[in-house]
């Protein structure tokens, strides 16, 4: 049951107008950004067919995800451990701990010496990358086309929990640019909406730990728990059969 208001929590009604804070992202390593730069006279020229190239190219880019594919490994800017990406003429430019429009207006600056008439720069995140651990339907390693991302959309992704994951101890795995947390989290409560870890951010891992009936070997739901039981029972009555006939 998701989005309870649990007790001893404030009450957050149906219709509420919840606030909530979204910080802007911060680059780090292993992020892929992906950098578009366009001059005025391509603009000019080329600006209608190059929007109905990006059709097709969004078109072919949605293909790929869906399928799990990593589309912007292969076009985008990866950040190495040093917090670096390497750009033509540019060269080596350290990005790590910017935001997005920071990295715009960096690169816009350096190209103006190269550079005479006006450019137009545009920089993305390569798509939200995230893993799924444990109890989920299909768990795996996804990327989504969109700038943010909240926990319970990436968990549609992953086909939602199964009936035996614990959903008031789901581990998430952060990465910061120190170095990686823990954090444990309750999809539960209403109240997760208020918290940093509502929306996801790129490299997070969700990990749902299962309940004890999985832990002791247990169905699902009770028509398998029972099921399970009865055919012990079974097995064992055979045994002491064939026993008591020695």
């Amino acid at each position: 049951m998701y989005y309870q208001n649990l007790e001893g929590n404030s009450v957050i009604q149906d219709g509420e107008l919840i606030s909530y804070e979204l910080p802007e992202y911060r680059l780090q390593f292993n992020d892929i950004i992906d950098i578009q730069i366009q001059t005025v006279e391509q603009i000019l020229k080329d600006g209608l067919t190059s929007k109905i190239q990006n059709e097709a190219n969004n078109a072919v880019f949605g293909q790929i995800a869906q399928s799990g594919g990593d589309i912007y490994y292969m076009t985008g800017y990866t950040i190495d451990k040093n917090g670096f990406i390497r750009m033509p003429l540019l060269g080596e430019i350290q990005v790590n701990d910017m935001t997005l429009d920071e990295v715009r207006i960096l690169v816009e600056s350096s190209l103006k010496k190269y550079v005479t008439s006006e450019i137009f720069v545009r920089v993305k995140l390569g798509g939200i990358r995230f893993s799924t651990l444990g109890e989920f339907r299909r768990p795996g390693k996804y990327v989504v086309l969109q700038d943010r991302l909240t926990i319970f959309e990436a968990i549609a992704q992953a086909g939602d929990m199964t009936t035996v994951a614990k959903r008031d101890q789901v581990i998430l795995v952060r990465q910061y640019p120190d170095g990686t947390k823990l954090h444990r989290i309750n999809l539960n409560d209403r109240q997760i909406i208020q918290t940093p870890y509502y929306f996801i951010q790129p490299n997070d891992q969700i990990y749902a730990e299962p309940l004890k009936t999985r832990e002791i070997g247990t169905g699902e739901n009770t028509a398998q728990t029972v099921a399970l039981i009865l055919s012990s029972i079974t097995a064992v009555a055979l045994v002491l059969n064939i026993i008591l006939q020695n």
